[in-house]
């Protein structure tokens, strides 16, 4: 194959140039190809999918449930989500207008800040946070706004947002990932009601990432969108709650004005879900067996997380308590400072363990690693002592 052409390279999008590396995925990769290792690197559940779940996707297969579904998803499952909302966080959403079924929460992303982000907009991003909400506004040519809460056990304040509104008048929207990924932190009721007061008083659009939202291990979710329906945008799906990340079922919830453009733009890149990945998800927002299993599986999630919080902080770790997701964000022991992907690094090659670099996730994660506990017990136990050999050792 010939050599690109060099003068081709100047019709990309400019903005690829303002993207900062994001490095999770290279991280993990490299780090695969270390024998012996254990990955403690992705939010990759290890379990399988409900046996349920996967009958209603063979059963479309069969049915021959293979042409064009609606551009907002099949009625079945949106119906399914609008009673899975209402029962389980007291939203109520019209399925035939303010849901659309997506490939996955991260085209939900992409769908929701599309239809907002215009060339020089600012969006307040709290972080750490997932490092992909700031590289689709870069690409979109928006102006992502971190607000590091490192200071404040990784919780955004009331009195930090309003300073964040006032220096940045352009704001269009702030994102909200809760419970967060990398951190574990989430929100208490009490805390979502003081941000949406805030929030209330300004034309901000609320984009509410809650695609953990069903893995809280003390005390309930709340959802911001119950305290100001009118601007904020929902995103959830079925990947982490059913372990259904191969399938690839997200969706955004939201005032009809505000789906209407949204849902098109959603419609535009993807057309539709797959009519099987569908079917199974509506069994597993609809079907007590699902929800049965969820319950399973954070169950065993926070016996993991029971298991390796305590572990690190004998080691020098210091660690706000996770009570969501399934991650751990420790911070180095002084001594190693605060060189996160040097201490990764040299623990993935000598310690035969891989995590991920916090400074990946932006503001206030130097000198952090994120460490997934969504894998075996027997994987986490052994990761412990390597750990502690390689702390000891160095």
């Amino acid at each position: 194959m010939p050599a690109t052409k060099s003068q081709l390279l100047n019709n990309l999008n400019t903005n690829f140039g303002r993207l900062k590396p994001v490095g999770i995925r290279e991280f993990d990769y490299k780090a695969s190809a270390i024998p012996g290792i254990i990955k403690l690197t992705l939010g990759e559940p290890d379990f399988n999918v409900p046996e349920v779940m996967k009958k209603a996707a063979i059963d479309s297969i069969e049915n021959n449930d293979s042409h064009y579904a609606p551009g907002s998803g099949s009625i079945q499952l949106r119906k399914a989500i609008a009673k899975f909302m209402a029962d389980r966080y007291g939203l109520d959403y019209d399925p035939t207008s303010e849901i659309a079924v997506t490939v996955g929460a991260t085209e939900g992303i992409y769908a929701s800040l599309s239809a907002l982000v215009n060339p020089g907009d600012e969006i307040l991003i709290t972080t750490p946070t997932f490092p992909l909400y700031m590289a689709v506004t870069t690409i979109l040519g928006g102006e992502p706004v971190e607000i590091d809460t490192s200071d404040d056990q990784f919780v955004l304040t009331p009195e930090k947002l309003r300073q964040a509104i006032t220096e940045h008048p352009r704001a269009k929207a702030i994102i909200l990932n809760y419970p967060s990924n990398p951190t574990g932190v989430t929100y208490t009721r009490g805390q979502i009601q003081q941000l949406a007061a805030a929030i209330d008083q300004t034309d901000l659009v609320v984009i509410a990432d809650e695609i953990y939202s069903e893995l809280v291990y003390s005390g309930q979710h709340t959802s911001i969108a119950e305290f100001i329906p009118g601007q904020t945008l929902v995103l959830n799906g079925a990947s982490k709650s059913q372990a259904m990340t191969g399938y690839r079922v997200g969706f955004i919830a939201g005032p009809q004005e505000l789906m209407k453009p949204v849902s098109a733009i959603h419609a535009m890149m993807v057309t539709a879900a797959a009519d099987p990945m569908m079917a199974a998800a509506a069994k597993g927002f609809a079907n007590e067996a699902g929800k049965q299993a969820t319950l399973e599986m954070k169950t065993a999630y926070k016996q993991r997380r029971d298991t390796l919080v305590p572990a690190l902080r004998k080691l020098g770790f210091e660690i706000t308590n996770p009570n969501g997701a399934f991650y751990v964000f420790a911070k180095l022991p002084e001594r190693f400072g605060t060189d996160d992907v040097k201490f990764a690094t040299e623990l993935a090659e000598q310690g035969k363990v891989a995590v991920i670099p916090g400074s990946y996730f932006g503001a206030g994660g130097s000198g952090y690693l994120r460490i997934s506990y969504a894998t075996s017990m027997t994987d986490i136990k052994e990761a412990i002592k390597r750990i502690s050999q390689f702390v000891k050792e160095n």
